[in-house]
């Protein structure tokens, strides 16, 4: 099978689908896999830099590769590729759409504001839904752009480098409790990891991608807890139309899960969430993309096509 490892892009998030490229390359079998990097750095590379392959493994981030747009370029090429449609993809990626779903479907989900530009900036409304909030780009990731407000004296500068980043920015509450995540594979739940973060009261940057920012293990929740928090999880999955493999962020509060938002290509680094997830289950790296690539394969074609070694 060839397999074009797409990564890279032209998001904010370029250098992080570097280094899930590379560890995904790392330890993709090749005797397996005929393995091909595609690195892109313009919109109009995809299709010359897809000719040949049987397979997209998706290693992006971001717009332009997470939103559905290089999800829909391959569908109309023919192209299978990894990971959730471009429907899917697309909502995921809104934060303001996702969250208003969720919450129709009963989801419970911080309170937020939705900003399109400085015009409707407004600390009264802000004032309202109470310090602390956090500002971010309402479709970016990686906590780029992001910032925890805690007064309105500094709201309007974080807001206004959101929009750096997007066209539309999200003012969320802050919800003050235990942060976790929900790695999900093929409709079913791996080990729940909890995230403390080593320097500061959020999952920033920092945390997420430097040796040692954040301290995240395994961790047994209490029965009714534990229903409550997989019932969530798997209603986002479910009602957002992921498929193959996502990933759920939420925040617990007296033993209530606050969704924070769906991954539909979540980070595979070497300090990445679902991969460390997978381990706790048993199942290794390696297997992980032999799972994605087999799962994907069958939800883009109906076939099912068994990675067996090649002699």
């Amino acid at each position: 099978m060839k397999v074009g490892v797409i990564m890279g892009g032209i998001s904010s998030e370029r250098d992080v689908s570097l280094m899930t490229g590379e560890v995904m390359l790392a330890h993709l079998d090749r005797d397996k896999y005929e393995v091909t990097p595609i690195d892109l750095t313009k919109r109009d590379e995809l299709i010359s830099k897809v000719k040949g392959i049987d397979i997209a493994l998706l290693a992006l981030h971001g717009s332009f590769g997470e939103d559905g747009t290089v999800q829909g370029t391959l569908e109309t090429l023919g192209i299978p590729y990894t990971g959730s449609g471009v429907l899917s993809s697309s909502v995921c990626m809104d934060k303001d759409l996702s969250k208003r779903l969720l919450r129709a479907e009963g989801i419970q989900t911080p309170d937020w504001l939705c900003l399109r530009s400085m015009s409707e900036y407004s600390p009264e409304a802000v004032r309202r839904m109470g310090y602390p909030v956090i500002v971010k780009p309402n479709s970016g990731g990686s906590s780029i752009g992001t910032h925890m407000v805690t007064s309105e004296e500094s709201l309007k500068a974080a807001v206004q480098d959101a929009f750096r980043w997007d066209d539309a920015v999200l003012i969320e509450s802050y919800i003050k409790g235990e942060e976790i995540t929900c790695s999900i594979l093929d409709g079913e739940l791996l080990p729940i990891i909890g995230i403390r973060s080593a320097h500061s009261e959020w999952f920033d940057y920092q945390a997420k991608y430097e040796d040692g920012g954040a301290e995240e293990q395994v961790i047994v929740l209490p029965t009714e807890i534990d229903a409550s928090v997989r019932s969530a999880a798997l209603t986002c999955y479910r009602s957002l139309r992921c498929s193959v493999y996502a990933r759920v962020d939420m925040m617990l509060r007296d033993g209530v899960p606050y969704v924070l938002e769906m991954n539909t290509l979540p980070g595979m680094t070497t300090n990445s969430l679902l991969p460390k997830s997978a381990q706790a289950a048993g199942i290794s790296f390696s297997q992980l993309l032999d799972r994605i690539i087999e799962s994907s394969w069958k939800a883009r074609t109906g076939e099912r096509r068994v990675i067996e070694h090649v002699e």
